[in-house]
C-alpha cells in the first residue's frame, strides 16, 4: 500500500468516473448524481411580488449559549487523572491474569462499559491468538472453551467478528439437531440465547444459521420478556435491553452510560472496573464538554442561526453526533471540525428541503459545483451567508489536510459538496414536479442526499494518521462501508421523520415511495423497510472482515457509528428535528450529569 510522505501532493481525482449506485441486494450500476430534467410547475414570482416561503415550524433550541459556556466539570484536575492511571494499570493486570471464557467476559465487559480504548492493544492481541489457535490443523474450535456452553461460543465468535476476523459460522453446528434446528435444550439457557442473539446481528447474507439463530433466540428472550416471576433482575434488564436494539447496532457512549447503572447491581461485578468506568466517563465528559463549548462559540460567531431562522438551530444534538461517531477523547480536533460540518450540513439541508425556491436552489447547486464565488451576486442575501459559510469552511479543511498529511484535498471536497447538492436538488424537483419516485430511484438518490458520503470524506483526514492514495481513489468513488452506512441512516431517518415531514407537504419518503409503487400498506412498508437496513448491516459486516481495506480500523468504526446514531436518533421518531424527548435525556446524560463516585 502506497503511503503519502509528509509533502505537498495534489490530489486530482475528481475527474475519476462517480462509481454507479448499488441496490440493496446487488451493485446494479443505477446511480447517477447528474439532475434529470423534472418539469418544473413552481417558478421564482417576479421581483415585484413577495415570494411565498415555506416553513417548517422547528421549534427553536432548548440549549443556549450561555447556558453551554456555563457548563463546569470538577473531574479535570491532576489527581483525578493520577486516579485512573492507577484503576487502568489494575485493570490492565486483572485482564492479563484471566483465561478463557472469563477473559472473554472481561472484554466484554470493558466494551460495554466504554473501557476498551484504553485496552486496544491487550483486546487485539488476546483476540488474535484465539484466533490464530482456531486456525491450527486438527485444533477444537477453542481448547479454552466447553464446546457445549452456548454462551461462551457465541461471545467468542462476535468479539472475533467485531475485531474483522472471519470467523465461520460452522461453530454452531454443536447446538443444532437432527432436524436442523436449535436443540429445544437450549431453551434453558437463556444467558447462552442472549449471546447467541447478538451474535447473530454480525451475520453476513446467505449464512442461514445465524439467520435461524437470530429468529431462534429473538422468539425466546421475548417469551423470556414477559414472565414476571424472574428474579435475576441483571439478567432481565440486559435482555429488554436487547431486544430494544442488538449491541451491535447501539452507540458507544449511550451504552455505557447505561451499562454502568446496570453493572453496579450485578452480583460478582468487578468493583475495580466499576470505579475505573465511573470515573473515565466523567472525565471523557469533562473534555466533550470543552469541545462543545468551542463550537458552541464557533456557531454564534457564524451567525447562520439568526440570519437563517427557518432552519433548524441544534448545535448540542450535532455536536451530540460527533460524540457518538467519534467518542474517543483523543480526537478533539475531529469533533470540532465534525460538530461544524454537521451545523452547515442541518442549514443547507433546510434550504433545499423548506426555504428556497427551485431557482435559487438552481444557482446554489451551481455555485457549489463550479466553486465559483462570483456566483453570490445572483443570490439572495440569505443564500449569499449560506454559500459562504461552506466555501470557508471547506477550504479551512482543505488547508488542514495540507498542513496535516500533505495532500491538496480541496477537489474532492468540493466533488462530495456538489454531489450532496445535487441530489438535494433532485428532491426539490421532485416537490415541484409531484413526482413520487419508485423505492429504488428514491434510494438511489437518497443514500447521497442523508450526507453520509460528505461527512466520511472529511472525516477520512480527521481520523486517519496517514493518507494513501488507494484510500483517497475509494473515497472518491464512495466505497461499500460508506455506501452501506448511507443506507442504513437513509432507511432510519425516513421511518422517524417521515410522518412530519408529510404533514408538511414534503417530497415522499421510502415508506411512501414503497406503498405507491407495490400497492403496499404502511405496516407492510414499515417491514419491507426493516427488513432492508437489516440486509444493509449484513453488508457492513461482510465489509467488516473484508481481507484487505484502504481503511483504517478508526475509520471503518467511525462510519459504522453514522449508523448506530441514526437507529438510536430515530428509533422513536425525529430525535433531531424535534429533540425536547429522548434526545434531551441522552444529551443530559452524556454531556451535562456526570455519575456520581460513590
Amino acid at each position: 500500500m502506497a503511503l503519502y510522505q509528509k509533502h505537498f501532493i495534489p490530489c486530482t481525482l475528481d475527474g475519476l468516473p462517480l462509481k454507479k449506485q448499488v441496490s440493496i441486494t446487488s451493485f446494479s450500476n443505477r446511480f447517477s448524481l447528474k439532475c434529470k430534467s423534472w418539469p418544473v410547475q413552481c417558478k421564482l414570482a417576479a421581483e415585484s411580488q413577495a415570494i411565498v416561503r415555506r416553513s417548517a415550524n422547528y421549534q427553536p433550541t432548548i440549549w443556549d449559549y450561555s447556558y453551554i459556556q456555563s457548563l463546569t466539570s470538577e473531574y479535570q484536575g491532576e489527581a483525578y487523572n493520577r486516579g485512573a492511571t492507577d484503576l487502568k494499570e489494575e485493570v490492565g493486570m486483572i485482564l492479563e491474569k484471566s483465561e478463557g471464557v472469563a477473559q472473554l467476559e472481561l472484554i466484554d465487559n470493558l466494551q460495554r462499559l466504554g473501557l476498551s480504548y484504553h485496552f486496544e492493544d491487550e483486546i487485539k492481541i488476546i483476540l488474535s491468538t484465539i484466533y490464530d489457535t482456531r486456525k491450527r490443523p486438527l485444533s477444537q474450535f477453542n481448547a479454552m472453551i466447553n464446546d457445549a456452553d452456548l454462551h461462551a461460543t457465541a461471545l467468542e465468535f462476535r468479539l472475533l467478528r467485531q475485531q474483522g476476523y472471519n470467523v465461520l459460522p460452522d461453530v454452531f453446528n454443536g447446538f443444532i439437531d437432527v432436524n436442523g434446528k436449535f436443540k429445544c435444550s437450549l431453551c434453558d439457557d437463556t444467558e447462552g440465547i442472549l449471546s447467541l442473539y447478538e451474535a447473530s446481528h454480525l451475520l453476513v447474507e446467505g449464512e442461514n444459521i445465524l439467520e435461524d439463530a437470530r429468529l431462534f433466540a429473538t422468539k425466546h428472550l421475548q417469551e423470556y420478556a414477559k414472565q414476571s416471576s424472574d428474579n435475576n433482575a441483571y439478567l432481565s434488564s440486559l435482555v429488554n435491553h436487547a431486544l430494544e436494539l442488538p449491541l451491535d447496532w447501539k452507540i458507544e457512549r449511550a451504552e455505557a452510560r447505561w451499562f454502568i447503572d446496570i453493572y453496579e447491581k450485578k452480583i460478582g461485578m468487578n468493583p475495580v472496573f466499576l470505579q475505573l468506568a465511573k470515573l473515565d466517563f466523567n472525565l471523557v465528559q469533562a473534555k466533550h464538554q470543552e469541545d462543545l463549548k468551542q463550537a458552541s462559540t464557533w456557531w454564534v460567531n457564524t451567525g447562520l442561526g439568526k440570519k437563517l431562522p427557518f432552519a433548524r438551530d441544534r448545535l448540542m444534538e450535532n455536536f451530540l453526533w460527533t460524540v457518538a461517531v467519534v467518542p474517543d477523547p483523543r480526537f478533539q480536533h475531529c469533533r470540532r471540525a465534525y460538530t461544524k460540518l454537521n451545523t452547515i450540513i442541518t442549514t443547507i439541508d433546510d434550504v433545499y428541503d423548506i426555504y428556497g425556491t427551485l431557482e435559487e436552489l438552481e444557482l446554489f447547486t451551481d455555485a457549489v459545483e463550479r466553486w465559483d464565488l462570483n456566483a453570490m451576486e445572483q443570490m439572495p442575501d440569505y443564500m449569499k451567508t449560506c454559500f459562504l459559510a461552506l466555501y470557508n469552511f471547506v477550504n479551512e479543511m482543505s488547508f488542514d489536510a495540507l498542513n496535516k498529511h500533505g495532500v491538496y484535498v480541496i477537489r474532492l471536497l468540493r466533488k462530495a459538496w456538489a454531489d450532496l447538492c445535487k441530489s438535494y436538488l433532485v428532491e426539490a424537483r421532485w416537490y415541484y414536479g409531484k413526482h413520487t419516485p419508485p423505492l429504488q430511484e428514491y434510494m438511489d438518490n437518497g443514500w447521497v442526499s442523508i450526507a453520509v458520503p460528505v461527512v466520511l470524506v472529511h472525516a477520512y483526514f480527521w481520523v486517519s494518521d496517514e493518507v494513501t492514495l488507494e484510500a483517497l481513489q475509494c473515497l472518491n468513488q464512495y466505497p461499500q462501508i460508506i455506501q452501506w452506512s448511507s443506507m442504513i441512516m437513509r432507511l432510519a431517518n425516513d421511518l422517524g421523520t417521515s410522518p412530519d415531514e408529510l404533514k408538511r407537504g414534503d417530497i415522499s419518503k421510502s415508506m411512501q415511495c414503497y406503498m405507491n409503487e407495490k400497492g403496499a400498506s404502511e405496516e407492510e412498508a414499515r417491514q419491507h423497510i426493516l427488513h432492508l437496513i437489516s440486509e444493509a448491516w449484513e453488508k457492513v459486516n461482510r465489509d467488516r472482515m473484508a481481507d484487505r481495506s484502504p481503511f483504517s480500523k478508526l475509520f471503518e468504526t467511525t462510519s459504522i457509528n453514522l449508523a448506530r446514531m441514526a437507529l438510536c436518533t430515530y428509533q422513536d421518531g425525529d430525535g433531531f428535528g424535534s429533540p425536547d424527548q429522548e434526545t434531551k435525556d441522552i444529551i443530559l446524560s452524556l454531556l451535562v450529569q456526570p455519575i456520581p463516585l460513590k
